[in-house]
């Protein structure tokens, strides 16, 4: 028998986004139903953010001890890494985290919870295994999942993606990466630092969304820490190289070369999850980059909202929390919610890390008349002398007025540092506002008040500033 539920929301999708309307729905007494067809959490928890970072600490350990001597600290022996320990230690993270996003807590909250797949038998019906949901709105949170390009030979070999990597227990000889973006490098260095040879292939630039001149900083060390880096490589075919080998056949600038190597990782994108929901029987408009919304993250259907990867834009974890916030504003308060890409941040946890948020330089000049560019690197930085992390700068993008439009570090903790920048481009804080407060000594994050700074140096040499100056001293 079909079981019919009514709740006020209905939420697709246990991924970060999804996670967060339900829990704050059901905290203001909403009755909501909840739908996951796989894990808990979702991509984040479960095959990305979560273990990436995991394994990345794993591998900064291991670099930290091989880097010791320089601090005249010193210790018998090889370094030696456990990869089933290691592995360990991920899911370990994993385990510890999934408590806050398993069905016993968000039951225990007052959500609804089925565990299957969902589909839209109507504009106002959504079918989870024997029930029936009609909601006054719904929530697309499917996320997206790993894009696999159609690349020749592939379906013939064994290849990791983010979905499967994590799964590794040993130590991977010689990695081969498709992909040269976030995932790609952040995966090549994990795994040069546990041990592999490892050689990522880029068809573009890698690191190309990110300003050419931070991301420079980050390929040099990359490259330094002997991962080899092939940029405007297109990769045209891939095959079998003996029992669990594999070949990569390249192409650049018209000739073609090949790349052998032990293990395959995929990582050149990610592909939005829409498939099996029935939106087009619910008059839900979609394409192969995600549901179409409006600024307000609304479908077509007007019922029906999308929030996260799946609805195109932005693919991060906190943009999904964003959109939750918005789109529940919307439904619980009727308060008009718009997207603002703008003040979005986003983070590389290489080492050194890259990060960003507002307008980039590129960008800043098309739209402004007149903008400033202001820099100050690490390595005039007192803290960063002492941990020999001088390797980096901060780049400040402003207006003629001073106001922040944009901000991008390279270095260490450049992802924590960037959170202020972040609450600085939202509230249009100025180059004044920043140079006025102050920083502990030694931080790291001086390197932002310097550069704030910075943007008065030119009145220092101004013959009237001067004038005044001499001028207000005769006074006493």
């Amino acid at each position: 028998m079909t079981e019919t539920l009514t709740p006020d929301i209905c939420v697709i999708g246990a991924g970060s986004g999804g996670l967060s309307v339900a829990a704050a729905a059901a905290a203001f007494g909403v009755s909501v139903v909840l739908i996951e067809k796989g894990k808990m959490g979702g991509d984040c928890l479960n095959y990305g953010c979560v273990p990436s970072k995991a394994l990345l600490a794993a591998g900064k350990h291991a670099q930290s001890m091989r880097d010791a001597s320089k601090f005249g600290v010193s210790f018998g022996g090889d370094i030696k890494i456990d990869h089933r320990k290691v592995n360990k230690h991920v899911q370990s993270v994993i385990a510890a985290i999934a408590p806050n996003d398993s069905v016993e807590r968000f039951t225990a909250l007052g959500v609804k919870v089925i565990e299957a797949t969902a589909r839209f038998k109507d504009a106002n019906t959504v079918v989870a295994g024997d029930t029936e949901i009609r909601a006054r709105r719904f929530v697309i949170a499917t996320g997206s999942s790993a894009f696999v390009p159609p690349i020749p030979g592939l379906e013939d070999v064994d290849y990791f993606t983010n979905e499967s990597l994590f799964e590794n227990t040993r130590k991977l000889s010689h990695l081969v990466i498709i992909g040269g973006g976030p995932i790609g490098l952040e995966m090549a260095q994990a795994h040069r630092r546990l041990g592999s040879t490892v050689t990522v292939l880029e068809g573009m630039k890698a690191l190309g969304k990110d300003d050419p001149e931070l991301a420079a900083v980050v390929l040099e060390n990359l490259r330094e820490e002997g991962i080899t880096i092939r940029e405007g490589a297109m990769v045209s075919s891939v095959a079998k190289r003996g029992k669990t080998g594999v070949r990569v056949t390249i192409n650049v600038e018209g000739q073609e070369e090949t790349i052998d190597g032990t293990h395959l990782l995929v990582a050149v994108g990610r592909s939005v999850n829409v498939e099996g929901l029935g939106l087009e029987k619910a008059g839900i408009d979609f394409d192969r980059r995600g549901i179409k919304v409006n600024n307000a993250l609304r479908s077509s259907n007007s019922r029906v909202y999308a929030i996260g990867d799946v609805a195109g834009g932005l693919q991060f974890t906190h943009v999904a929390g964003y959109h939750a916030g918005l789109v529940l504003r919307a439904i619980l308060f009727r308060k008009k919610a718009v997207v603002d890409e703008s003040i979005i941040p986003w983070v590389t946890y290489t080492d050194p890390e890259l990060a960003h948020v507002g307008l980039n330089e590129e960008t800043a000049a098309k739209k402004f008349k007149k903008i400033s560019i202001l820099r100050w690197p690490y390595h005039e930085n007192d803290r960063a002398q002492a941990e020999r992390k001088t390797k980096g700068l901060i780049k400040m993008i402003t207006d003629k007025k001073g106001k922040i439009l944009g901000v991008s570090i390279a270095g260490a903790n450049a992802g924590e540092m960037i959170n202020m920048w972040a609450l600085a481009v939202s509230k249009g804080l100025t180059v004044r506002d920043v140079s006025g407060y102050v920083a502990p000594y030694p931080t790291m994050s001086e390197i932002g008040k310097r550069a704030a700074t910075s943007y008065y140096v030119p009145l220092t040499r101004k013959p009237f500033v001067r004038w005044l100056v001499g001028f207000l001293r005769k006074f006493g």
